[in-house]
């Protein structure tokens, strides 16, 4: 902590260069109490739920060596958020690389004894169905909102023979389970060839918001992103960016990739816009290193983690130091 103020700094470039020091989620300290903070900057590194490539495992070291190009400050909204609130990386939270069950429980209970102690999550995947463990540890008694960037709707009801678990799945889970608020949901980024065409009447029936990439394009980001703030109002919203919502020139190493996505300047921008929203937590997901040896996917998720962190410090510093 700085002698000034409460709150942790990252590693100084100007004192340690930033390709020295052990790598942490923007070179903050380590912390492992909880209590201690007041975001906490989480690994899951598991993609036991992916149905095709896998890889995302592999996501949460990568990031954080890649959020060492995250200077302090933000500089279009002038954020700094080390300034706001107490933000420490927390480090992984236990996984079972053969067992989903298992590790949805442990993943689940990490994240539990996370929010009980006051902290507010920001995690990197792992692969999308880790969203599910975080919700039911953070939206046990009010159900959040959701913005979600991504390609896919992942609110499939099962996949091959009947699994429920799966990175296709955990949107239609937490809705089943009464953490996600249907109604306050939109996903802003839809593409790619289905299965069938039914793949998508949960998400419509239920009373989410779709926008499709072509619905994206007409409209634009900004009246996306209007639209988005009206959906979710006031209440808890939770963010929630899967890489493969971006055109796969800007992020090959994920999963499932589908072309004709958004600029990673689109999603930046987008992002920008949950400033002054009740943001309770956030994701980024489905960073497979393996799949791009030049490291441009793993900073990918490391600026939309900082992306997301400056607006997220906003809301927590307002909840809880009033600023």
């Amino acid at each position: 902590m700085t002698t000034e103020n409460k709150f942790y700094e990252p590693v100084d470039g100007m004192t340690m260069p930033r390709f020295g020091a052990m790598p942490t989620f923007m070179r903050l300290p380590h912390v492992t109490d909880f209590s201690q903070t007041d975001i906490a900057l989480a690994g899951v590194p598991w993609d036991g739920g992916t149905t095709n490539r896998a890889g995302a495992r592999h996501g949460p070291r990568e990031i954080r060596n890649m959020s060492s190009f995250m200077r302090r400050t933000h500089h279009a909204l002038g954020i700094c958020p080390y300034e706001l609130c107490r933000v420490a990386d927390v480090g992984d939270a236990s996984i079972n690389p053969i067992d989903i069950n298992d590790t949805i429980g442990r993943v689940e209970e990490f994240f539990s004894e996370m929010h009980e102690a006051g902290a507010t999550p920001l995690s990197a995947g792992g692969d999308h169905l880790i969203t599910l463990p975080i919700m039911r540890a953070i939206a046990r008694k009010e159900p959040v909102g959701m913005i979600h960037f991504d390609a896919h709707s992942d609110t499939w009801d099962s996949y091959f023979g009947g699994a429920k678990l799966t990175h296709g799945t955990p949107f239609r889970r937490a809705v089943e389970e009464g953490l996600l608020d249907p109604k306050r949901v939109i996903q802003i980024g839809i593409r790619g060839s289905v299965y069938d065409l039914n793949d998508m009447d949960f998400a419509h029936e239920s009373g989410m918001r779709v926008v499709t990439i072509e619905e994206y394009f007409e409209l634009g980001w900004e009246k996306v992103m209007r639209e988005a703030r009206e959906i979710v109002g006031t209440g808890p919203t939770y963010v929630s960016f899967d890489v493969d919502g971006l055109d796969p020139v800007y992020a090959p190493g994920t999963g499932t990739p589908e072309i004709g996505g958004y600029s990673t300047h689109e999603a930046q921008q987008m992002l920008r816009a949950t400033r002054g929203l009740n943001l309770v937590g956030g994701d980024v997901v489905e960073v497979a290193p393996p799949f791009d040896q030049s490291g441009n996917t793993a900073l990918v998720g490391a600026t939309m983690m900082f992306e997301i962190l400056c607006p997220l410090a906003e809301a927590v510093a307002a909840r809880r130091y009033g600023a």
